[in-house]
């Protein structure tokens, strides 16, 4: 099956992924369809965006569901599709969807290094995927609206995150607590103990998508320089069957397996980063290479017939974190990643994989 037509019947039978309340994983096939549109100018994707989306976002901008008070950093990723949305169609409710979210975001708590904390119930906590899920859209919302000091608190949020999370190996642990509460904390450090890879892929994302709408000047030379480092250090862990272990840094773990998501938004990254002049000569043509191989093994392996003949994307981990939830707490180690649910057509894997794929037509323009 081609992989155009996959996104396609996955689109049309894609059902919000939390009852239709504004969430971040709906936001992950929001920007999926809004990469394919923009790659491929083809109606559908707009149609099924505009199905989607549209029926959570109020004539005012109020989004269904969400509820600002609840500080969690993850609802803020779905209101990037919010921007192109008002340059398409000239309908305010869609920067005024925008103005709530950079609401929460103006009284959101942070660490003392100035980070958002990942949610109200985690709290003094860093988590990378919080970085994907809140920064990009304050940037864009900066720029949008001439906010040029939410550009510059965004870059400071980012440098401060990657040196407290940064591990020894050259990649980044999945979380920080400064309070040092959590078991998953080192006490020293503040460091969970592992890499997981979907934790430094949606790192991967955030700084790609930041950095390539931004100037190359002195503002974003150091993390442009730590992403160019972040990004080799992900083509060097690249497995021969060109994908990544869902813990990144240790291919012999026992029990250890590549993982879906993770290795859709590596793909993602580094396609695009080559394209939009983040990587240049030796270094994009190596991210070129990984990038193509990493798509093209996905297409080839994780796109699987079920028993009714539907074609589904497999191998994606349902979800990882850090701590309590759900009665079961999340200690954070190698071992933890290992027993987390594997699940087909999750939001998390199949969105990543349309951008991916976006970019490699893009390229072949």
């Amino acid at each position: 099956m081609k992989a155009t037509e996959y996104f396609d019947q996955f689109s049309r039978r894609y059902k919000h992924y939390k009852g239709g309340s504004w969430c971040y994983e709906d936001g992950c096939v929001y920007r999926g369809l809004q990469q394919l549109l923009e790659a491929t100018g083809e109606a559908r994707w707009n149609d099924h965006l505009h199905r989607l989306a549209d029926p959570q976002i109020g004539a005012d901008g109020t989004l269904a569901g969400y509820d600002p008070q609840e500080y969690n950093i993850d609802h803020i990723l779905a209101g990037r599709i919010l921007f192109p949305l008002s340059a398409q169609t000239g309908d305010a409710r869609y920067l005024a969807a925008a103005g709530h979210l950079a609401g929460q975001l103006r009284s959101h708590p942070r660490t003392n290094a100035g980070n958002y904390w990942h949610k109200k119930r985690y709290p003094h906590q860093v988590w990378l995927d919080g970085l994907y899920m809140g920064l990009p859209f304050q940037i864009e919302y900066g720029q949008t609206t001439g906010r040029p000091e939410l550009i510059e608190d965004a870059l400071r949020q980012f440098s401060a995150a990657l040196a407290l999370t940064a591990d020894a190996g050259g990649l980044y642990v999945h979380g920080y607590d400064e309070s040092r509460n959590q078991r998953w904390a080192n006490p020293a450090s503040g460091k969970s103990p592992a890499i997981w890879a979907r934790a430094v892929g949606w790192l991967a994302m955030a700084l790609v998508d930041a950095l390539v709408i931004l100037p190359d000047d002195s503002a974003t030379a150091e993390l442009r320089e730590r992403t160019r480092r972040l990004l080799a250090g992900i083509i060097a862990r690249q497995t021969q069957a060109g994908l990544w272990m869902q813990v990144l840094d240790n291919q012999g773990l026992a029990g250890n397996y590549a993982e879906t998501s993770a290795s859709a938004m590596f793909a993602y990254a580094l396609l695009r980063a080559a394209r939009l002049g983040l990587l240049r000569g030796e270094e994009a043509k190596a991210a070129l290479s990984a990038g193509r191989q990493a798509l093209a093994a996905l297409l080839e392996t994780r796109l699987e017939l079920d028993e009714q003949g539907v074609a589904r994307l497999t191998g994606i981990v349902h979800v990882a974190g850090l701590g309590g939830f759900d009665g079961n707490y999340r200690d954070g180690t190698p071992d933890y990643y290992l027993t987390e649910p594997v699940v087909s057509d999750d939001a998390k894997g199949v969105g990543p994989l349309m951008m991916a794929y976006a970019e490699s037509l893009l390229l072949a323009r």
